[in-house]
């Protein structure tokens, strides 16, 4: 069996990856993010916010 991949690599960056997440998330239309159940958003919704994420980081 797999072990979890959803976890960071680097602890430190936690706080940098929520604020990117949220950054990404406003700038999508979807507000107050941090505080959404995201079993209630779309697939679409959920996947542009990481999608964007990914996007930016591998530009940097």
């Amino acid at each position: 069996m797999a072990s979890n991949s959803n976890r960071n690599l680097v602890p430190e960056a936690k706080n940098g990856l929520s604020r990117l997440k949220n950054e990404v998330a406003s700038e999508v239309g979807l507000n107050n993010y941090e505080n959404t159940d995201k079993g209630n958003l779309t697939s679409k919704q959920n996947g542009s916010v990481g999608g964007e994420m990914v996007k930016r980081m591998v530009e940097q």
